[in-house]
């Protein structure tokens, strides 16, 4: 069952969609009722000034079909996929949004998946996680600041992030610092469980 969060539950509402002016964007922050109780989970493990800022939740078919045509052609001017076949080059923009199908349903589609960050719970601030949501680069992996020489407030901002909603059940997405996962099929891989919501929610 989907259900509403707001910021009485103690959270940042920032759905991006709608405020970019996304035509089949919705205003509410929607998620399967136990995705709300694993965040208020996960916000238990991090310090008392932190809560989290979510970006996207539930979306409809209709705005991921939207976004995958939008951001297609931008993630194939920015890895210069111009030259690859189909195959290949569907492989790489996956990574970063999926293709609309009834039969695969996309993570977010099913209320078990939800985009989030740090902020300061006074200003609202956003933490330092070294590129911006729905950044089309490779500093978007979850990883990225890892390697040696690279910085480490970012590094500990991000590991900050993964370790309050992996002890809270939830998976992450290697390619995109902000997305977690659960009960869907991304969850469902990663921990070798079956896939609790299955179907598009309308």
């Amino acid at each position: 069952m989907l259900v509403e969060v707001t910021e009485k539950d103690g959270f940042v509402i920032g759905l991006e969609y709608a405020k970019r002016g996304y035509q089949h964007a919705i205003s509410k922050c929607l998620v399967q009722e136990e995705v709300l109780k694993r965040l208020k989970k996960a916000s238990k493990y991090l310090p008392d000034n932190l809560t989290f800022k979510i970006y996207d939740a539930y979306r409809p078919f209709s705005l991921q079909e939207e976004l995958y045509y939008a951001y297609k052609k931008e993630l194939i001017k920015e890895f210069h996929l111009e030259d690859l076949e189909k195959d290949k080059q569907d492989k790489i923009i996956n990574q970063y949004v999926a293709l609309p199908n009834k039969k695969k349903v996309p993570a977010h589609l099913t209320g078990g998946a939800v985009d989030v960050t740090l902020v300061y719970k006074d200003s609202h601030e956003e933490l330092d996680m070294g590129c911006s949501f729905d950044d089309f680069s490779t500093k978007t992996n979850t990883n990225a600041f890892d390697k040696k020489g690279m910085d480490k407030d970012i590094r500990d901002n991000r590991h900050m992030l993964l370790n309050a909603m992996e002890k809270a059940g939830f998976t992450n997405l290697d390619s995109e610092y902000w997305h977690y996962d659960y009960g869907n099929n991304n969850w469902a891989s990663k921990t070798g469980n079956e896939a609790i919501y299955k179907n598009i929610v309308e």
